[in-house]
C-alpha cells in the first residue's frame, strides 16, 4: 500500500480538522527546526541538528551519498519516523501522531520501485485505490482518475495491466495515483534511480509540467545530481547534517567537494570543463546536455 493513503471518509473539497489547521498554518509549506533522529541500534544520530525550509511551489532537491541521512529525512517527512528532538511542520500541521494522516494526505510520495506500489489489476484500478480508501464518491473518483492519467500522458493505458508497462510508464502511473489525491507536496524518493535515461526524462518532465500547472511543491530525494539539476534549489546532506545549500549553479561550483562527498557532478558540466581545458571558448555552468550543445553551436566550436 502506498504510504500516503488515509483511512476515513472525505467528501469533495472537505478536509479533516481545517479549523485546527488554521491554528498552525504559516509559510513556508515545510519547516524543520533543529531535528535529531537516531535509530535504536545505532550509537550516532542519523539526523543531527537539521534545519531547513521548503517554500510553497518550489522544487527542492535533497542530495547526499548513502548514509548521509536523506532516506531517513524522506521517511520523517512521510510520518514514518518522528524526531527525537526538534520540530517538523508540514502543510500547516506539526509532525505528531494525531496529525500524521493529515500530513500523508497532503504529501504524496513516489517510491524507488514502481512495482512495489501497484495494488490494482489495471491502471485505472490502481489510481482509484487511494481515492476509494478516502471515501471519494464514485463519480468524482472516475473524473479524478481520468484527469490525473491525462496529466501524465497515460490515459490511453486506462485498462492496461501495470506489469505490461515500461519503467517510465509505471512511474508516471504512480505519480497519477498521487496527484489524484490532490496533495500540496509531491516527494520523489529516489523515484528515477531504477529507470533508463528515457524513462528518467519522461518522469522528470512530467513532474516539472505538473509543478507548473498545479503550483505543486516538489521534493526530490536523490543521489543523482543530473536529476537535482532540474530543481530550483539543492540541499546537500553529509553525515546527517546540512552541509551546503544553494541553486544548482551554486552547488555545482563545488565540483571537487562534491566528489569528496561521494557525489558525481552531471556529465554536461564535466564535459564542458574538459572542453575548456582543451582550449574551447565556451562558458561554464551548463547543467543539461541541451544547454551545452546550444553553447557549442553558438560558439562555433572556436578554440
Amino acid at each position: 500500500m502506498r504510504a500516503f493513503f488515509v483511512y476515513g471518509t472525505l467528501s469533495e473539497g472537505i478536509t479533516l480538522r481545517d479549523e485546527e489547521r488554521g491554528k498552525f498554518m504559516k509559510e513556508p509549506i515545510i519547516s524543520i527546526r533543529h531535528v535529531y533522529f537516531r535509530y535504536p541500534e545505532q550509537q550516532s544520530d542519523a539526523l543531527h541538528d537539521i534545519s531547513l525550509d521548503v517554500a510553497q511551489g518550489e522544487w527542492l532537491a535533497i542530495v547526499g551519498h548513502n548514509g548521509s541521512g536523506k532516506s531517513t529525512l524522506a521517511k520523517m517527512l512521510n510520518g514514518l519516523h518522528y524526531p527525537r528532538e526538534g520540530e517538523v511542520m508540514i502543510s500547516g500541521f506539526p509532525l505528531k501522531e494525531e496529525y500524521v494522516w493529515e500530513i500523508r494526505r497532503r504529501l504524496g510520495m513516489v517510491f524507488q520501485n514502481p512495482d512495489n506500489q501497484f495494488v490494482g489489476t489495471t491502471v485505472q484500478d490502481d489510481v482509484a485505490f487511494g481515492l476509494e480508501n478516502n471515501g471519494v464518491p464514485h463519480d468524482i473518483m472516475v473524473r479524478r482518475v481520468e484527469e490525473s492519467l491525462q496529466r501524465v500522458g497515460m490515459l490511453d493505458f486506462l485498462n492496461q495491466e501495470p506489469h505490461h508497462l515500461s519503467g517510465g510508464q509505471k512511474q508516471r502511473v504512480a505519480i497519477a495515483g498521487v496527484i489524484a489525491l490532490q496533495p500540496d507536496i509531491i516527494l520523489l524518493d529516489e523515484a528515477t534511480s531504477m529507470l533508463d535515461p528515457l524513462g528518467r526524462e519522461e518522469v522528470l518532465s512530467t513532474v516539472r509540467e505538473l509543478k507548473e500547472e498545479q503550483k505543486l511543491t516538489v521534493i526530490s530525494i536523490t543521489h543523482d545530481l543530473e536529476e537535482a539539476a532540474r530543481a530550483d534549489r539543492i540541499i546537500v546532506l553529509n553525515q546527517g547534517s546540512v552541509y551546503h545549500e544553494g541553486t544548482p549553479d551554486d552547488i555545482f561550483q563545488m565540483n571537487k567537494e562534491l566528489i569528496q562527498l561521494g557525489l558525481d557532478v552531471p556529465f554536461p558540466i564535466k564535459l564542458g570543463e574538459a572542453l575548456r581545458r582543451q582550449g574551447f571558448d565556451i562558458q561554464g555552468g551548463h547543467l543539461t546536455e541541451e544547454e551545452l550543445v546550444r553553447e557549442l553551436w553558438t560558439s562555433n566550436f572556436k578554440k
